[in-house]
């Protein structure tokens, strides 16, 4: 039972929460209103908060290990859109939840979990923190640059207009920019109430998913998608993470990279930000069209939160193993 819940991922419980109460009981008319100037406000915080937390000299020690950062990044942002354009030929799938999937394999790394996992694991802790750290600041402008081109090209149709050029400026990269720069006044704070932070994150997270699935229902959403469609994304799902999986344990070894580095690629390198995914949406696409565009990531979270726990205790196992064989 204890190791059920550390595989689930409690947040898990209130995103599905959060969209039930927007399924049944959806924000309309001034009530949509407010939701949506609420989950603005959060997006703008939870920006300012990850440019707080981010420490410049993580950044500059990072550059010391440019190879693995390099292979990180490039699995992030070119071997993870590729799979998701191949993707795209999956017709089985209606074109939004295609779009979804494209957009999923668009996004940076997480922070948090790839840390934590690597930790497990027993990789490079320091190189894990710079890896995921560079993904996410480099998302930020990165994710909505490749929506703009290859959600265009795939034929999922780019929503980005000149409006959303201005959110990602306002919404995302100016608060970004400005929690970073207050660090020298907000950073002890920050890293003192870690929890409070935390929960400011994933609040702002639950305030865009319910303004988003709000929206979505009201146009719909459930009569479009069926049970049929969602058990085909959750499996295609699945095939993407093992594909990425494979790919970094490949390439890990292809570019002869200590255990220890080899790990982090693998879990930096194969995760995707639900934590990102959530604003960049609600900043890139119309509210209308987002709840079918985050399911997959949603789902895509749950996945390699599972498969990621068990991956990391067996490599811990593993490590702790070795050093007791070479002691006998």
């Amino acid at each position: 039972m204890n190791r059920l819940r550390e595989i689930l991922d409690p947040f898990l419980l209130l995103l599905i929460c959060t969209v039930t109460l927007a399924s049944f009981l959806p924000a309309q008319g001034k009530g949509a209103i407010l939701a949506g100037e609420a989950a603005d406000a959060g997006i703008v915080l939870l920006f300012f908060l990850h440019g707080a937390k981010l420490s410049r000299e993580a950044i500059w020690s990072g550059a010391k290990a440019w190879k693995l950062h390099l292979a990180t990044l490039g699995t992030t942002f070119i071997f993870f859109p590729l799979v998701g354009l191949a993707a795209q030929h999956v017709t089985v799938l209606p074109l939004p939840m295609r779009a979804g999937v494209l957009f999923l394999t668009l996004l940076p790394s997480t922070v948090q979990s790839s840390i934590a996992f690597t930790a497990i694991a027993r990789g490079n802790i320091a190189a894990a923190i710079v890896s995921a750290s560079f993904s996410n600041l480099l998302g930020i402008v990165l994710t909505p640059l490749l929506v703009a081109v290859l959600m265009e090209k795939s034929g999922s149709g780019s929503l980005i207009s000149l409006s959303s050029v201005e959110n990602i400026l306002l919404q995302l990269l100016l608060p970004f920019v400005l929690g970073h720069l207050m660090r020298p006044l907000i950073g002890n704070f920050v890293a003192r109430h870690k929890t409070l932070v935390g929960r400011v994150d994933r609040g702002s997270i639950l305030l865009v998913v319910y303004s988003a699935f709000s929206a979505a229902v009201i146009e719909g959403l459930w009569h479009k998608v069926s049970r049929e469609e969602l058990l085909l994304l959750a499996i295609a799902c699945i095939a993407i993470l093992i594909i990425v999986l494979a790919f970094t344990l490949f390439l890990g070894r292809l570019l002869g990279f200590a255990r220890e580095d080899a790990i982090v690629l693998q879990f930096c390198g194969s995760k995707k930000s639900l934590a990102s995914g959530v604003p960049i949406a609600g900043v890139l696409f119309p509210p209308s069209a987002v709840g079918q565009l985050l399911l997959p990531i949603m789902l895509f979270h749950q996945v390699q939160l599972m498969a990621c726990a068990v991956l990391a205790r067996r490599y811990g196992a593993a490590a702790e193993v070795k050093p007791q064989l070479a002691t006998g």
